[in-house]
């Protein structure tokens, strides 16, 4: 034990110096969850719920600042990178003057630092040091990334640094950053510096789009914005969907295991969890409808910008006061049902989820390659606009490879990946519209949980291999016949429709939006991807 410790506190000041962080005021190194709690709350970031969990702020942003994000452009990223909207470029000498400046600015501060790591396959594991103001940051880090054992702790050099200071302010004149915020991924020197902002989503993210960078490109491994599960008979199952189609509920399956709830690794045999825990939305929480997020809750989980009822320390999932996108983060083992480790096999079923608001697609679906390929990149589903003078009206959201906020490479390079692994695996993808039927948002109904729920496990469960299936006349899918425990007639969304005609409108309309959006991306598209649009 005294030599297990003396290895740590050289280890220490060996991190200290790697990451030129001699003179801070105090240099917090790996500290356990209990300590950073109490830090936090001396600090003044924090108070406690009665449940035991650190409740914080995180200021002036409530999510993420996408037009602040940038990617260095050097030698290794100008030809492989997707500049765009989302990849801004970032001038590498500008990148190394700021790093200064960050490095300076901690002088007579203290600070935090974690040593931790990403991807649950000791092939593709990324070793990550991360350096906080705050400690409830650091916190988040221990619940967010995988937590090393302590033997595993001794060597000092990390493949990826992120420096974190919220209170350090960007000069846009000097710095090259659009404002005083920003996030910025060196991918060469392997470091991300984020200043300007309490949103601790940055870090999570951005070691994402490091691993969206480094995995398809480097080493040939599909990186996915997914949640995924495994049954008792070992079979693996994949979901992606975008924020309000049920990608969370319908993934925690009490017959089934938690791999992980947002993002993976699919190598040639296996999918991987990238994280240690869940970063969930928790507006409207309650345990009858999320019950094992609700009970996650409790001493060394961070709520973050919720509300207590007044007068007590209970806190009011409701109060949407801060913004709607209130979140915890815990460890993954205070989920039940999970997978020691984090991973499966390949996957002999995907399914991509749609809310789908105009009441077209079919409440299941099955996909060809090139269909799921085409899907994979719409990314879509839809969402239901503000009231304006009693209207309300639906509106299709894409976002590529249901992550583009995050993917560093061109979404086809994905696609592609995405294609090679079904065909090699022969794997089943679906097309789950958990949205409407009988017509659009207003005038339809929402499909039932159970309904869907009953389909995934047809579908999981092989019954409809033996099935009857029909092409859709306009997008292509193949829509089966019958499903054990869900009434046939809305099977067919055509039929659930009073007026067929404007069915048949509507899905031309859905269509047109499908093709619009797609023809961003139709240039770098093979063949193959290009035949699983609409045919209609």
């Amino acid at each position: 034990m005294n030599a297990l410790m003396d290895n740590a506190e050289v280890k220490k000041d060996m991190v200290q110096n790697l990451l030129g962080l001699g003179q801070v005021k105090k240099f917090n190194f790996n500290l356990p969850p209990a300590a950073l709690v109490e830090h936090a709350i001396l600090n003044g970031e924090g108070a406690l719920a009665d449940t035991g969990a650190l409740m914080v702020d995180t200021g002036k942003f409530t999510g993420r600042s996408p037009n602040d994000r940038y990617i260095v452009s050097d030698d290794k990223t100008l030809q492989a990178v997707w500049w765009s909207d989302i990849n801004i470029p970032f001038d590498a000498q500008k990148f190394d003057a700021l790093h200064r400046k960050m490095l300076d600015f901690l002088e007579d501060k203290t600070v935090y630092v974690r040593q931790a790591h990403a991807c649950a396959h000791d092939n593709y594991r990324l070793g990550i040091t991360v350096v906080n103001t705050w400690a409830w940051h650091n916190l988040f880090c221990y619940n967010l990334f995988m937590r090393p054992e302590e033997q595993a702790l001794l060597n000092p050099n990390a493949d990826f640094t992120i420096i974190n200071i919220p209170e350090f302010q960007a000069d846009p004149l000097t710095d090259g950053t659009r404002s005083e915020n920003f996030a910025i991924l060196n991918l060469s020197k392997n470091i991300i510096l984020i200043g300007g902002t309490g949103y601790a989503g940055e870090m999570k993210k951005g070691i994402f789009s490091v691993l969206n960078f480094k995995l398809p490109h480097e080493r040939g491994v599909l990186s996915m914005h997914c949640s995924a599960n495994v049954g008792k008979k070992g079979d693996t199952a994949i979901f992606f969907g975008l924020s309000g189609t049920g990608k969370t509920t319908l993934s925690a399956d009490p017959n089934r295991s938690l791999i992980g709830d947002d993002e993976h690794g699919w190598a040639d045999e296996t999918v991987f969890n990238f994280e240690g825990g869940c970063y969930a939305k928790v507006v409207d929480l309650t345990r009858e409808k999320e019950p094992e997020i609700y009970d996650a809750i409790r001493f060394g989980t961070i709520v973050e910008n919720t509300r207590f009822v007044e007068g007590q320390r209970t806190i009011n999932y409701a109060d949407r006061s801060v913004t709607q996108n209130t979140r915890t983060a815990y460890p993954i083992h205070y989920i039940p049902n999970i997978m020691r480790p984090s991973r499966g096999d390949a996957p002999q079923n995907i399914f991509f989820l749609a809310a789908d608001a105009f009441g077209v697609l079919p409440p299941i679906s099955r996909l060809t390659a090139g269909q799921a390929m085409y899907h994979f990149i719409s990314g879509y589903t839809a969402k239901v606009a503000g009231t304006e003078m009693g209207v309300k009206e639906p509106q299709a959201t894409f976002s590529a490879c249901f992550g583009a906020a995050f993917l560093p490479l061109h979404p086809t390079r994905y696609a592609d990946l995405l294609g090679k692994k079904i065909n090699q695996h022969q794997v089943n993808v679906w097309l789950i519209n958990t949205g409407w039927s009988g017509g659009g948002y207003g005038v339809g109904s929402r499909m039932k949980l159970s309904y869907t729920r009953a389909m995934i496990t047809a579908a999981l469960n092989g019954d409809l291999d033996q099935v009857s299936y029909t092409k859709h006349p306009i997008f292509g899918i193949e829509m089966p016949d019958s499903c054990l425990n869900v009434p046939s007639e809305l099977l067919h969304p055509r039929n659930t429709w009073e007026d067929p005609e404007a069915y048949d409108h509507m899905a031309l309309h859905l269509a047109g939006l499908f093709r619009d959006n797609f023809s961003r991306y139709e240039d770098f598209a093979s063949p193959q991807i290009l035949a699983g649009g609409p045919i209609g």
